[in-house]
């Protein structure tokens, strides 16, 4: 299981709309090997049939898709953007915060949304990402939460 590794990590990425901000986020699972770019496509696939559903919190959005779509490994990636972009939620937009999941089963997937829930419910730890100058700093602030 890989969680919010350096190489799984883009800060102050440009994109221009939803969707490029997805590929942004599933790229970088996929440049780490943890899942191929069907996973990518199905990502986007699902945000156009479903709507913005996985914009969870203000200016947070976790694109998912099926593990049979493409997953190696269990995975999540992250991608800051420079300026954020409108998902189209209602209350949730623009978002600024991409965190792609990955997971290779649905115990691999409730145990990366526990984690990733568990470092997002603290409001310092979501600010401490918007700041973060290298993906190093976001590695440190995972290992002290």
């Amino acid at each position: 299981m890989r969680f919010l590794e350096q190489d799984l990590i883009s800060l102050d990425a440009e994109a221009k709309d939803a969707e490029e901000a997805i590929r942004l986020a599933g790229r970088l699972l996929v440049n780490g090997g943890t899942a191929d770019n069907r996973y990518v496509e199905a990502m986007v696939a699902a945000y156009r049939e479903k709507g913005p559903y996985f914009v969870l919190a203000p200016h947070i959005a976790l694109p998912h898709a099926k593990a049979e779509d493409g997953v190696n490994e269990a995975s999540v990636s992250f991608v800051r953007l420079r300026r954020p972009v409108p998902f189209g939620h209602a209350h949730n937009d623009p978002v600024e915060l991409v965190f792609a999941l990955g997971s290779s089963s649905s115990a691999d997937h409730i145990a990366l949304l526990r984690k990733l829930t568990t470092l997002l419910n603290d409001p310092a730890n979501v600010q401490a990402m918007k700041e973060a100058a290298t993906a190093g700093d976001i590695e440190a602030l995972l290992a002290k939460s």
